[in-house]
């Protein structure tokens, strides 16, 4: 039997596999991977297609010195607004928009470290507004915050919180040096000790290796994260990364098609950067991949949600909350 039949068949048998097989999956041939993982997601997780949006909720004047992002004090890019915490009445007209379009989760994204006291207090209320008004499930990704914090946000109505691991522990230290993995990790934790679902991935095309993206899923699958977020670097001018070359299409799914293997029955989220590949990610669609943040980024454009409607109906997905 082939390796990678031989892996398909572990993972259909509810087995994990080791980093080392993971490793060696990925320097299969393409096209053996992504029909592989095509048949992990159809029987793991049938034809449901997770689909969200963002808003930016608090822009600019980050704090972080993330090499990757144009709201970083550290760096002069042309992304120069900023603003504080939006009011209530704009998140909640966010919210309904994007409800009203058939989008299932509305994730409210702010630039810093984290959020203050004041500030969670201000965005909680806008959170009970959305859930009185639509029926969008609400993600928050506030920074980096504590349990007490997201005991607040989950009762105000949120159920799920976002927080990228980026890349692998090892690579981290590369792409920031003022927060640290180990910090990321703790926010997720108090998340789920806060009765939360957590949502983690990270970006490719920073520099990392292919090991590195293995060792990134692998930490989020021990961290029970089941919505993988999966974000294609976009070279922003006046970054440390603005000379780096986007992935190739083939190279973005291969590591869709390897993410589907370590965790067969989450949610793998094409994410930021999925523009840059010029199918808008069908092909990803038909490597294991089946979620999609829609509509623009934080400060990039994305794509529409009424071209993501028809491309989930043209690949046979059906729009739906999945990994509740």
């Amino acid at each position: 039997m082939r390796f990678v039949e031989q892996m398909k068949e572990k993972v259909l048998d509810g087995e994990l596999l080791s980093r080392e097989e993971a490793v060696r999956l990925s320097k299969e041939p393409l096209k053996e991977l992504q029909e592989a993982a095509e048949e992990i997601r159809r029987k793991m997780c049938g034809s449901g297609f997770d689909i969200c949006t963002i808003v930016n909720g608090k822009c600019g004047r980050c704090s972080e010195d993330c090499k990757y992002c144009a709201q970083s004090a550290h760096y002069h890019t042309a992304c120069m607004e900023s603003y504080p915490l939006l009011s209530v009445e704009e998140i909640l007209k966010g919210a309904k928009y994007n409800y009203e379009r058939g989008i299932l989760r509305y994730s409210i994204v702010t630039s810093g470290k984290r959020l203050s006291e004041r500030e969670v207090e201000q965005v909680c209320e806008s959170i009970r507004a959305i859930k009185k008004e639509t029926g969008i499930e609400v993600c928050v990704s506030f920074g980096l915050l504590g349990e007490e914090q997201f005991r607040q946000v989950k009762e105000a109505g949120a159920s799920r919180v976002h927080c990228n691991l980026e890349t692998s522990a090892r690579f981290f230290k590369e792409v920031c040096t003022t927060h640290t993995y180990e910090e990321k990790i703790e926010t997720l934790k108090a998340a789920k000790r806060a009765g939360l679902s957590i949502c983690s991935g990270g970006i490719l095309g920073l520099g990392e290796t292919m090991e590195d993206r293995i060792d990134m899923v692998l930490t989020a699958r021990m961290l029970g994260v089941k919505s993988v977020p999966v974000n294609l670097l976009n070279p922003i001018p006046g970054t440390p990364y603005e000379c780096n070359k986007p992935l190739s299409n083939e190279e973005a799914c291969r590591c869709v098609a390897i993410f589907r293997f370590l965790i067969p029955d989450a949610s793998i989220r094409l994410a930021g950067g999925r523009g840059l590949v010029g199918d808008k990610g069908e092909a990803c669609f038909k490597s294991g991949a089946n979620a999609a943040i829609s509509g623009d980024m934080l400060t990039t454009a994305g794509i529409s949600v009424e071209t993501d409607m028809m491309m989930i109906k043209k690949l046979g997905f059906e729009a739906r909350l999945c990994n509740e």
